[in-house]
């Protein structure tokens, strides 16, 4: 019986071992895209991406938010993937958003790029992550388990429900 415990851990370390020896070999930096189709006009989409005190109502990943004092936007999000500081880098409404994940502290960071353009049916909202993993399991898990877009699926499904259901500003 000890040697079966004694294999099965020694596996599991070795498959760890692997898992950070492959992250390792993966680059820092990555570039992740995805679309969807909301269907809301631009001005709806925007006053929903942007009304950061709603997160909670709509975001199944997020169950409050703090504004942070400053010269620029700035809010704490807190939820499900714990607790994640944005600050906006640049904002051109009703079309394009970028903002930065600001904690300098964490294994991850970048900037999602939101671009919103009028459709037939509503909004095409389309976002760039270009992100940076600096753990490398995390590194390896993004990239073979999770995905790199992993949290851009979600954001945009729970967007589109927004516009499904009218709510959102």
């Amino acid at each position: 019986m000890i040697k079966w415990a004694l294999i099965v851990l020694l596996s599991l370390v070795a498959i760890s071992a692997l898992a950070i020896a492959i992250g390792w070999l993966l680059p820092v930096a990555h570039v992740a895209k995805r679309h969807a189709e909301v269907p809301a006009p631009p001005d709806r989409v925007w006053a929903t991406i942007t009304d950061i005190d709603a997160f909670p109502a709509w975001r199944p990943d997020v169950t409050r938010v703090e504004r942070v004092a400053g010269d620029r936007v700035s809010w704490v999000e807190h939820g499900r993937n714990g607790r994640l500081t944005f600050v906006v880098e640049r904002s051109d409404p009703p079309r394009t958003l970028v903002t930065r994940i600001a904690d300098p502290d964490l294994p991850f960071g970048g900037t999602w790029t939101y671009e919103v353009a009028p459709v037939p049916r509503g909004s095409a909202v389309t976002i760039t992550e270009h992100g940076e993993i600096y753990n490398p399991l995390f590194r390896f898990m993004s990239r073979f388990v999770f995905g790199y877009d992993s949290t851009m699926k979600e954001y945009l499904a729970a967007l589109v429900a927004t516009g499904e259901r009218g709510t959102g500003n």
